[in-house]
């Protein structure tokens, strides 16, 4: 049984909170969510194709809250860390569902990996924090970077080394490489889900050369209030809106640890030696596979990147400055 623990603020180590969503509402969400889904995917769905549609990898939360002082949402209370790691280093999908999962994202990170190039100025070497199943690392290579892996799931690092990537087993704060450092540390899907995201940023300041860049990438805290807030009972066009905004970028439920803001994560960075120079809009990487019905693989396509202007994910780009 997953255990439990009250949490302040990562951010500002405040307590003093709003509630955004309790027991009852995230069930409402669940239920949802899976309707949404449920219409877009064929019936014959095998059910691990379901993982990060309707299926997360954390239990679904007991309670969002948002700092009433730095905007920060996040879940309170909060599973424990030794649980954590283990929900994350014993999941074992299907070498079927890990190849979809590479080909869907593959697209959408070469997106991420001209942009670190052109923050940077130049290519070099990178580790990818939470690599999972080597999309990023895939397109990194494509545009000439020397980009290695770090996850806490043997399972899933496995199945990426055969496609001839280099990735490591464990977490950021134990990781040593040496006396290596990396001109790039790119974290995109993964800080949100981090137990102690201000010693990870650390870490990552120890693995970064003198004028490294660190790029994240997670989903908005901001977002999910405004349109949480939005979604009357009934139905109507302001529902729709929110359900599209929430459910097309796996906000609904909020499957997360956090959901920063551009202010909070601003002000975490500067606090553990980075300085920000970008903060772009996004949103969810593609979800769409071969169990997608036609009309939905069409409507991701237009629907979803109009979603961009309320930036239900976005990405920062911070330079070390210690």
């Amino acid at each position: 049984m997953t255990s439990y623990e009250l949490s302040r603020c990562v951010v500002c180590a405040g307590s003093d909170t709003s509630e955004l969503a309790g027991p009852d509402d995230i069930h409402a969400e669940a239920e949802l969510l899976w309707q949404v889904h449920m219409r877009r995917l064929s019936p014959r769905t095998p059910p691990d194709r379901l993982v990060d549609r309707v299926a997360f990898s954390q239990a679904p939360p007991w309670r969002v809250v948002r700092c009433r002082t730095c905007g920060l949402v996040y879940r309170n209370p909060v599973e424990k860390r030794e649980e954590l790691h283990e929900t994350y280093a014993d999941d074992t999908p299907s070498r079927n569902a890990l190849t979809a999962l590479h080909d869907a994202q593959r697209r959408s990170y070469r997106a991420q990996a001209r942009r670190l190039t052109r923050q940077l100025a130049r290519r070099g070497t990178g580790l990818e924090v939470g690599s999972y199943v080597g999309a990023f690392l895939a397109a990194a290579r494509e545009s000439r970077w020397h980009f290695e892996g770090l996850d806490v799931n043997p399972h899933v690092n496995a199945f990426v080394r055969t496609l001839g990537f280099v990735v490591h087993d464990g977490d950021l704060e134990r990781f040593r490489p040496g006396e290596r450092t990396f001109d790039a540390v790119a974290i995109w899907n993964t800080f949100d889900q981090l137990p102690y995201p201000r010693s990870a940023l650390r870490s990552a300041a120890r693995l970064l050369r003198p004028d490294g860049v660190l790029a994240l990438r997670v989903p908005n805290g901001e977002c999910y209030a405004r349109w949480r807030a939005r979604r009357p009972s009934k139905s109507g066009p302001v529902r729709a809106a929110a359900l599209t905004v929430l459910a097309r970028n796996n906000l609904l439920t909020f499957p997360y640890r956090f959901g920063f803001t551009p202010d909070s994560l601003t002000r975490l960075l500067r606090e553990t030696g980075f300085e920000v120079e970008r903060i772009a809009s996004d949103v969810l990487v593609p979800t769409t596979d071969e169990w997608t019905r036609k009309w939905a693989v069409l409507e991701e396509r237009i629907v979803k990147p109009l979603t961009k202007r309320w930036s239900p994910w976005f990405e920062v780009y911070a330079r070390k400055t210690g």
